[in-house]
């Protein structure tokens, strides 16, 4: 179910997988007509915030069905919540979603493994999307098609981060098959925060952000900054980052809104690579000396426009265009046989041009308003495409394997209605279609035998639909039925061999159920979720659709207030994730690789508005498949992240903090594979140490 959080300096904090017990705590504890007013709850006394509330300002596409309005599972945290947590890249806060891990894979500048409903692949591969303020992060051909590095973002520039569980949502198509993450940036506002950190292994993050009303409250400025840089706790692993966002909006008339944001990043570092499971039980902190000089360096940036035009009160057309620019350069060193490592490099030059349009709208009913959104929109992308083979401390000494440009085309449209005609019957339905064409290039020699010719033209429609029903005061249950697609991998659908080849479908059921009993919240979802027209070669150059997968399981939060600025919570996910079909019959029924059992966090918090606080978080993580045919399994670990906090309000607001990452000091690793037969890990941070301030000014 989907939350809107209430404005900060209400009264109580939002505790991580509950955020609306915000609204049952200002219940209780303060008079309820002015909460109501305050919270931005609706009239009917649900305790639901209104999705449609505000159609003034330009925000993202969809703006008319955020909020509650949603029969599918919805992680929502906002700016307090996320800075409660002192994180340095909003890949942190997954910890607190049920059901989500991050498998980090301690390389500089290069995203992690991010899971998600059984999908073990997003991040670091194309199983999550993820999107800023309706623009999608997901690259269609740098390392993996569908790869994101959320390191562009500044946790302190961030309004909002949404999870949707599963493919729900129709204003985003591929990579959606896990679930979306989608991020949604401060706008408008007066503010000044600063967060400072430092911390074992020289760690250094500074973070900046504030808006400035302009032209009296007619304009607005948004700025954020961040500067990370950290010698890392392995030799030959520090690295650095500085990102700087910008967006100015004006109001050119009541009815006309136009936006202008714009975002830069650099970042560099070196990677101490991945170390041998032997290795790693003599000197979990050491690297393997075939590592030869790796790391990587990225620079980013974007440039976007966008115009909101208010048809009437309760109809808003909201147009946007969008450019990024992104070259991305990597060396890794690996096994490449039982007796040799081998590094390469990999470097991408991206450009991508997009825009949209889309219309917001609300139709008022007496049982409730019609929310809707329609719209379309596309993008092109084109990669440049290199990658060597076997090369001398980043010195290339052979051919290229691949050096190519690729082009993805994208046209799609989308939209979603909400009717809430009766408490007990709130259905929702959607659809989008989604249309692709491209091309490949071959620009020099090659040594590689993957194809590139024209994308073969695709072309898949997503329905999903669902319902939810107010059973009784504080208790709501839900349903859901949602379609997603991916695409064939990499470079298998640039062959003519492909043409024939359909989008991988993935079929999700979902069956939920929210309530709240005075200081008590709980939410559970079961999901299963079927894919087919899975992708396998039959020889080179011809392929196939074959392969099945299930993947079910259950999702839980529970958090409980004894005290206004006491929290308990506990965040539960499980999966199930199994092979059903597979071109090698032995592999049926075995589990998909890369998905832990089940994850769980636990938490205590006390954090009172002024004076001494803090927290313990405890988090478990389970073994999972490294192979297909499920011989070596991760091992899973456990951690425990402590917190001290001292709060005080004089002429600005500040809050110290020491915290200690690994208490016990485990030995653990993060993440595991398999290259030419040798399990590889790795390696986490042992006990760190930071001390930190965050000031409002």
């Amino acid at each position: 179910m989907s939350y809107l959080v209430p404005a900060a300096g209400r009264g109580c904090r939002v505790p991580p997988g509950s955020p609306v017990l915000c609204a049952a705590m200002l219940t209780l504890w303060a008079p309820s007509s002015l909460l109501l007013a305050d919270a931005g709850l609706d009239a009917d006394g649900d305790g639901l915030p209104q999705a449609a509330a505000d159609l003034g300002s330009v925000v993202v596409k969809g703006q008319a069905l955020q909020g509650a309005n949603a029969p599918f599972s919805v992680t929502r945290y906002d700016t307090d919540a996320i800075r409660d947590e002192r994180v340095s890249n909003p890949q942190e806060m997954f910890r607190f979603v049920p059901g989500m891990n991050v498998r980090n894979l301690g390389l500089a500048s290069v995203a992690d493994n991010v899971t998600l409903r059984g999908f073990g692949g997003g991040g670091h591969g194309g199983d999550v999307g993820f999107v800023v303020d309706g623009i999608p992060l997901n690259e269609a051909m740098s390392h993996a098609d569908g790869y994101a590095d959320l390191g562009i973002l500044v946790p302190l520039e961030i309004a909002a981060m949404t999870v949707y569980h599963g493919p729900v949502s129709a204003l985003y198509g591929n990579y959606n098959r896990g679930g979306l993450v989608a991020y949604e940036t401060r706008k408008g506002g007066e503010y000044r925060n600063a967060d400072l950190r430092v911390g074992s292994h020289s760690t250094v993050d500074a973070q900046l952000a504030a808006g400035l009303p302009l032209a009296e409250g007619r304009q607005s400025l948004n700025l954020a900054a961040q500067l990370y840089r950290t010698d890392g706790y392995r030799p030959q692993s520090d690295g650095s980052r500085g990102t700087l966002s910008a967006r100015w909006s004006a109001e050119l008339s009541p009815a006309l809104d136009l936006s202008v944001a714009a975002r830069g990043h650099g970042g560099e570092g070196d990677s101490a690579a991945y170390l041998p499971i032997d290795e790693f039980e003599a000197n979990p902190r050491g690297i393997d000396p075939r590592t030869r000089n790796d790391g990587a360096e990225k620079d980013f940036g974007t440039l976007r426009a966008d115009l909101g035009w208010r048809l009437s009160p309760d109809v808003k057309l909201l147009g946007f265009v969008y450019g990024t620019r992104q070259d991305f350069t990597r060396w890794f060193s690996r096994p490449v046989s039982a007796a040799e490592w081998s590094q390469r490099e990999e470097a991408y030059e991206r450009d991508v041009r997009g825009g949209g349009i889309n219309f917001n709208g609300r139709l008022p009913r007496a049982s409730g308003a019609l929310n809707w959104v329609a719209g379309v929109e596309t993008f092109r992308e084109s990669t440049d495409y290199l990658f060597f083979e076997g090369l001398d401390d980043r010195q290339r000494v052979n051919p290229a394997m691949f050096d190519r440009t690729t082009d993805l085309n994208s046209v799609s449209a989308f939209g979603e209605l909400e009717a809430p005609l009766h408490p007990l019957f709130k259905p929702w339905v959607a659809v989008r279609h989604d249309r692709f064409s491209g091309d490949c290039t071959v620009n020099g020699p090659e040594t590689g035998n993957q194809p590139c010719e024209k994308l073969n033209r695709i072309n898949h429609t997503s329905p999903k639909l669902g319902v939810r029903s107010d059973l009784a005061s504080g208790l709501q249950l839900r349903a859901s039925y949602a379609e997603g697609f991916a695409l064939p991998s990499n470079f298998i659908k640039y062959s003519s061999g492909a043409a024939d080849l359909e989008p991988n479908v993935f079929r999700q059921v979902e069956l939920g159920a929210h309530w709240r009993i005075a200081t008590v919240e709980a939410d559970i979802a079961w999901y299963r979720a079927r894919s087919n027209n899975e992708f396998r070669t039959i020889a080179p150059g011809n392929y196939e659709n074959f392969g099945a997968t299930l993947r079910k399981g259950l999702e839980a939060s529970l958090s409980w207030y004894p005290l206004p600025d006491l929290q308990l919570s506990a965040i539960y996910g499980s999966a199930d994730s199994e092979i059903r079909q597979n071109a090698n019959p032995a592999l049926v029924g075995n589990q998909v690789t890369g998905v832990p059992d089940y994850t769980a966090t636990l938490v205590l918090r006390y954090d009172p508005m002024t004076g001494w606080g803090g927290s313990a978080v405890l988090r478990k993580v389970d073994d999972y498949a490294l192979t297909a045919d499920n011989g070596p399994y991760d091992g899973g670990y456990s951690t425990l992240d402590l917190a001290l906090t001292y709060t005080a309000i004089g002429r600005f607001r500040y809050r110290a903090s020491l915290g200690i990452d690994n208490a016990t000091d485990r030995k653990y690793y993060t993440s595991a594979s398999i290259f030419a037969g040798s399990q590889l890990v790795a390696p986490a941070a042992p006990r760190t140490f930071n001390l930190g301030v965050q000031m409002d000014f």
